[in-house]
């Protein structure tokens, strides 16, 4: 999705120049910034400038690289005091066809999201990055690739695995799927990691 240059995508207002700001604030270059994320540099500069829009697996990239929660890029911090986040506290946010709810307090070693996953088929980026995550099928089903493995979760599933295998997150259903995600934020000398070596890999 395109837009003026400078100005923010639509469905993600002031996403763009927070980007920037905040891969200027932790002193990184452009490329070293896409690096950690796993993007080239020049979408990194379009999702900085407003012309693209970045999906939640870019978004989680870009928190890890600076430190940060998806929820401070999109500038949704709760108070870290408050350990209650109640319902219709937060707006719910789009983000490449994703939709995903505040589950959690932010200022956390982990963030936790309720997440709306649209059904695409078989294109949804490969990832991988230090880490783990826990997800629970809420409704519909989930496609879950775990390296060579492929499973099909019902509503009840979860999954606990280490993120540094390679892993894909679909929804199984023409319907959509909904599921609790929680994942550790790294914000140690494993993130200079490469998350997944590169432009997001497409199976």
């Amino acid at each position: 999705m395109t837009s003026v240059e400078g100005e923010p995508a639509d469905g993600l207002p002031d996403v763009a120049p927070r980007l920037r700001a905040l891969r200027r604030r932790r002193g990184l270059t452009l490329e070293a910034a896409a690096r950690r994320a796993g993007l080239s540099p020049a979408h990194l500069s379009r999702l900085e400038t407003g012309r693209r829009q970045p999906s939640l697996p870019m978004l989680l990239g870009l928190a890890r690289a600076y430190g940060t929660t998806v929820s401070e890029l999109l500038g949704e911090a709760a108070p870290a005091t408050d350990p209650v986040v109640r319902s219709g506290r937060a707006e719910p946010v789009e983000a490449g066809g994703w939709t995903y709810h505040q589950a959690g307090a932010a200022g956390r070693a982990m963030q936790a999201l309720r997440v709306d996953v649209p059904y695409t088929g078989l294109h949804d980026a490969v990832r991988v990055h230090p880490g783990e995550e826990w997800l629970y099928v809420l409704a519909g089903r989930v496609r879950l690739t775990l390296g060579e493995s492929a499973h099909v979760l019902d509503p009840g599933d979860s999954a606990h695995f280490d993120s540094l295998t390679p892993h894909r997150i679909a929804s199984a259903t023409r319907s959509g799927a909904e599921l609790l995600f929680v994942h550790t934020l790294v914000q140690s000398s494993a993130a200079d990691l490469c998350l997944g070596g590169g432009p997001a890999q497409h199976h």
